[in-house]
């Protein structure tokens, strides 16, 4: 579906940005700010604790029918 392809496209290209911000891996600047203790890298998790809750509320705007719905618990 084209909202789909939206969706993919949009975060495609903030993940670039965010990769060209980082100069190269934006998880590595992560990982690499975290240990070397750089406030870089927490203020890159908080960044992406929010934008993690922001594309949760936009998921049902993308995402519509089946590909919305949480899956079901499975069970052995």
């Amino acid at each position: 579906p084209l909202r789909s392809v939206l969706a993919a496209a949009i975060g495609g290209i903030m993940l670039g940005y965010g990769a060209r911000l980082a100069y190269g891996c934006n998880i590595g600047a992560y990982f690499s700010g975290i240990a070397s203790g750089s406030l870089h890298g927490w203020i890159w998790l908080v960044a992406a604790f929010a934008g993690n809750m922001l594309g949760v509320r936009l998921r049902p705007f993308f995402f519509t029918g089946e590909a919305a719905r949480k899956p079901a618990a499975k069970t052995c």
